[in-house]
Formats: structure tokens, sequence, C-alpha cells
């Protein structure tokens, strides 16, 4: 479903208004942001994607279709970069090196928040291991919560390819995390 006011931003934008394709940043912004730190897990390189996507949205503006969501479309253009940036076995290596993750928020339980910071760092080194196509397919689905349409759309896949690469990346995901769910389990003393 068609945002109105965004189809008219985004019409006024064409058109040379860069009011109007602020506020179209000021819409998205956040999200583009979360789908760049989520596949590069680092914040200066998802800064460097985010700009690099608004940069591109406003110059293929002219190319989108005022009769779909604007959202799904900008952030396929993030997606894209993010899992270019890490293609290049250089950016790959770079993405990996010196992350800088948000501190989990805590409930203001110590160990709580340290048991919380350890399965996010847990995670984080597992999603490290997919390929750049399967974490992003992954991100999309689980972070924003797109539709296999959606993120068939977005990323430019029949949703064959995207369940296919979603069932991959879940499966990684299993193998990976099933040392630490073990672990995990042995201390509680669950079966």
């Amino acid at each position: 479903m068609t945002d109105p006011v965004e189809a008219d931003l985004v019409a006024r934008a064409r058109s040379g208004n860069f009011f109007a394709f602020e506020e179209i940043v000021k819409r998205h912004q956040r999200r583009v942001y979360g789908v760049a730190w989520r596949i590069l897990r680092r914040h200066d390189l998802a800064d460097d994607v985010t700009q690099e996507t608004f940069i591109r949205a406003h110059r293929f503006l002219h190319d989108f279709d005022l009769g779909r969501p604007f959202g799904p479309w900008v952030c396929r253009i993030a997606a894209n970069l993010a899992v270019n940036r890490l293609r290049s076995p250089e950016r790959r290596e770079e993405a990996l090196d010196d992350r800088q993750h948000a501190a989990p928020a805590g409930s203001g339980d110590p160990l709580a928040g340290l048991l919380e910071k350890e399965a996010q760092a847990v995670l984080d080194r597992a999603l490290d291991e997919l390929p750049p196509e399967q974490r992003a397919v992954f991100v999309l689905r689980v972070s924003e919560e797109l539709s296999y349409r959606e993120i068939a759309e977005a990323l430019g896949l029949s949703m064959g390819t995207v369940m296919s690469r979603l069932w991959r990346a879940r499966e990684r995901l299993r193998h990976l995390l099933l040392p630490y769910l073990a672990e995990a389990r042995a201390v509680r003393g669950a079966p």
C-alpha cells in the first residue's frame, strides 16, 4: 500500500524540491542505517552505506515507481550496497575488524546484563559467519520483519531464492549456535 503523503514527497523531490527529499531521508534514515548496520556490523561502515544509499536514491529517484512503497526500495539499495561492501576481500576484512557494537539495554540486573551481552556477542559472531547474501535476507526478515515478498522485491530476487537463502542462514546459525546452546543447557541442568 502506497502512502499518498510519501508519494507526494517523492514527486516533489523529483521536481528538484530538496526539502521534500530531506523529509524522505528523515522518514527512512533510521531504517536504512539499521539494515546497513545489521549486515556490516560496524557503525562507521553503516554510516557510509546510509549516506551512499540516499545519494543513489536521489540520483535514481526518476526510476522509482510512485505506485509502490518507498521503504522497501530504499532498503534494497542499502542492503545491496552493504552486501557489495562485504563481497570484496579487503572490505570484508575491514568490516570484520574492530567492531563497535552498541551496549545492550540492561534490566538493571548486572548478571542479566552480562549474560545478555555475552549472548549478543555469540550471535554477532555467528552472523559474521553467514555469507553476505544470506545475512542480508536474514536481517531483512528477522530484524526488519519484512515478508518474503517484500524481501524479494527489496533485493530483486525470486521468492524461492529468498526462502532458500533464509533456510540456509537459519541452518547455518543453528549449527553455529548449537555448542553455545548445549553449554547453556548443561549449566542449567536441562536435558
